[in-house]
């Protein structure tokens, strides 16, 4: 979650996640996910409300980026291709992309709004656009480093390589003579940076590598000041004298005092315009040059006005001007840092960097959240009370007998027990290892009582069938029981009687009867009234105790239904033994799978056996296809073994019927026979002349196909074998 720096969290609501920082868009898509939607309306809400601004984004890097004075819109200058594009913060969407010939370096806000802007391209262009679109153009001898815009004046002051301020008159519509900045010591390179100071517009120039900042009267556009920078303090050690050391940076504060200037080590200075030395200096810690730096007005109690944001392209430094060695916060960007800026009286800061998408941050201790996010401010409350860790989270609280049993007892009175009412809070950490050391087995007891509850809890959903032993046993104790109850009562409380029917001793008559539901007189009868006994034959009985029902037995031998009994018999043929407990057939035990290729001799034995029974049996039930027997003078004769064909052909006085050489009936049927031929290769049903090779001849108008079938009948009898 939020990683935190002296308390202080920072979010990420928009772009990637910084390394210092939780990202809003994350947590919320968890949150959302954990509810149980599904992957799709879960982008869908990151798409629709997660981002702070939607399309918040470059093609491929961000230059430059500010809110107008309204507080309405915001303004951001990138590439590729070149363009400025424009988001409205009411609709948190984008408004409008236009696109220029070159990139941009710096651009001014003229109006309140987004309707009038200039801007200094890196082409030595100056472009000047309104709400319609481009409106002018103009260049400079120089290529710009930096654009400042004087109101009261309406001089556009550009900064270039050189030691001159070009001035552009807007209102005069033309160039004005420039400024000329003098350095009697150092070699002006150019000028890095303007500022114009909001409370009395005093104009502050960083120069590159002279090591100094001028600062010049706009009303009599002279110089009344210089301040140079302490290179002792700010060159690393090993760096000669002559090592170039420029100002990069430079805010005003509103006061109209303080100034802040960023160098090219990496360093920032807290001036007062009264004194020469800094009354503050901040190391950024990469060595890399300062971007920006930002006075911190208008925030919030907590903390206070006179705050400092400096950044370079690696982290983003917030921290008190009284105390700069300590950070109120700090935040490593994904991405290398462009330029920052910081939304006027809010804890909302906006990066443009090199990477598609630019961050956005917000720091609810900086300062709340401006009007147009207001929804930030609950959804981080939200967030940090549940990912609030209490004071005592990863403590224990002990006992005193329960800190004497762990053998801490002699840490009484140090810092390692907090004493809370009748105990202490131990760290977990400490208590689990001397829980450890004083029962090394006590999570192998805790595991094994587990594992025996949840099984004696799985083993009640059971079905427990009652056995006829187990109910007999219970019968017999309770007539043993109520005999020995009615036995008591009889002989009275001194025990003196002789042994009872089940050959207990007069010890056990003597003893005095415990009181029990056998001995109550109020429940005599459910042990003795016959209607109160348990019918097992019942149908109610057998809803209640399918299992005992089924496996019940009737004295000795277990039933068994119509089914089980032929499957046994079927087995005990084609095995070759009987089932059962029986050890008969032990000895032919046969099993092919574990030895292939050898024979049962007994089953072979039982099987011919029982083919033999079978055909004795079926014997005179089916006739065989035999061809009817043929008297002298060619008529067939009946016979008790021919066919149904060859019967219905010959009468009973063994004239032949048929009126036809044929042998089909008088209603069109015919009988045909198949044998398999001598080559097992299908039927031949032609037995008629056969060529040398012993094939039967073709014969003309007959189509023979298959295994003996013909297509084509000649007329011919057909030869039956």
């Amino acid at each position: 979650m939020a990683v935190e720096a002296d308390n202080v969290k920072v979010y990420t609501v928009n772009g990637p996640t910084a390394s210092s920082s939780s990202s809003l868009p994350d947590w919320l898509t968890r949150k959302r996910a954990a509810k149980g939607k599904g992957k799709r309306a879960v982008r869908e809400h990151v798409e629709g409300t997660i981002e702070l601004i939607q399309g918040f984004e470059f093609p491929e890097a961000s230059n430059r980026i500010k809110t107008t004075r309204d507080g309405q819109f915001a303004i951001a200058t990138g590439t590729y291709k070149p363009q400025m594009r424009v988001w409205d913060l009411s609709q948190l969407t984008l408004k409008f992309e236009r696109h220029s010939d070159a990139e941009n370096v710096d651009f001014v806000m003229l109006s309140d709004d987004w309707t009038k802007s200039i801007h200094l391209q890196n082409d030595r262009t100056i472009e000047v656009h309104t709400q319609g679109g481009f409106h002018y153009r103009t260049r400079i001898p120089r290529f710009g480093r930096s654009l400042a815009y004087h109101f009261p004046s309406c001089d556009a002051l550009f900064s270039a390589a050189g030691n001159e301020i070009y001035r552009l008159n807007l209102d005069q519509g033309r160039f004005m003579t420039p400024l000329v900045l003098q350095d009697d010591n150092e070699e002006i390179l150019g000028v890095n940076t303007i500022d114009i100071n909001p409370a009395h517009q005093l104009l502050a120039f960083g120069l590159d590598g002279a090591g100094s900042a001028q600062f010049w009267d706009p009303r009599s556009r002279t110089s009344v000041g210089v301040l140079r920078l302490p290179r002792s303090r700010l060159m690393p050690p090993g760096a000669g004298g002559d090592a170039p050391l420029s100002v990069t940076a430079i805010s005003s504060r509103a006061d109209g005092l303080s100034y802040a200037i960023g160098t090219s080590t990496g360093h920032t200075l807290l001036y007062d315009v009264r004194a020469a030395q800094p009354f503050a200096l901040k190391d950024q810690g990469y060595g890399l040059p300062v971007k920006n730096v930002v006075w911190v007005e208008g925030g919030s109690r907590m903390a206070g006005d006179g705050m400092v944001i400096s950044a370079d392209r690696k982290v983003i430094k917030i921290w008190d001007r009284n105390s700069p060695s300590t950070n109120f916060a700090a935040i490593t960007p994904a991405a290398d840092l462009n330029h920052l800026h910081h939304v006027p009286a809010s804890g909302l800061l906006m990066t443009a960097n090199e990477g598609i998408q630019m961050a956005t941050y917000y720091i609810p201790q900086l300062g709340p959240a401006p009007r147009w996010a207001s929804f930030l401010e609950n959804i981080t409350e939200e967030m940090e009370d549940q990912t609030t860790r209490s004071v005592y989270e990863d403590y224990k609280f002990v006992e005193r007998s329960e800190l004497k049993t762990l053998g801490l007892d002699h840490l009484v009175g140090t810092p390692t027990l907090k004493p809370y009412m009748h105990g202490y809070f131990l760290s977990l950490k400490l208590y689990d290892a001397a829980r450890i050391i004083a029962n090394p087995f006590a999570y192998a007891e805790h595991r094994e009582k587990m594992v025996r509850e949840r099984m004696e809890k799985m083993a009640e959903t059971r079905i427990r069938a009652k056995k006829d032993g187990a109910a007999a046993g219970v019968k017999k104790r309770l007539e043993r029981k109520r005999k020995r109850a009615a036995a008591a009562k009889a002989n009275g409380a001194d025990g003196e009687g002789e042994d009872n029917a089940e050959g207990e001793a007069d010890v056990e008559m003597s003893e005095a009867p415990r009181p029990s539901l056998l001995t109550d007189p109020r429940f005599a009868k459910v042990f003795e009234d016959p209607a109160f006994a348990v019918d097992e034959n019942s149908r109610e009985y057998a809803l209640l105790n399918p299992s005992a029902v089924a496996r019940r037995k009737d004295g000795d031998v277990q039933r068994k239904t119509a089914v089980e009994d032929e499957e046994e018999e079927e087995e005990e043929v084609l095995v070759g033994w009987p089932r059962g407990n029986s050890d008969a057939g032990a000895l032919s035990k046969f099993d092919r799978r574990a030895r292939p290729g050898q024979k049962n001799v007994r089953v072979e034995e039982a099987y011919s056996r029982t083919r033999e029974q079978n055909r004795r049996a079926n014997q005179g039930k089916f006739v065989p296809m035999r061809p009817a027997s043929t008297g002298a003078n060619g008529t067939r004769l009946a016979d008790r073994d021919a066919t149904f064909g060859q019967r219905r052909g010959t009468g009973t006085d063994g004239k032949s019927h048929s009126k036809s050489k044929s042998h089909d009936g008088g209603d069109g049927a015919m009988e045909v026979s198949w044998v398999p031929s001598s080559s097992g290769g299908g039927m031949d049903v032609d037995s008629g002349p056969r060529s040398a090779k012993g094939k039967p001849k073709a014969r003309k108008g007959v189509e023979e196909f298959g295994a003996g079938m013909e297509k084509g009948y000649t007329g011919d009898d057909l030869q039956l074998p």
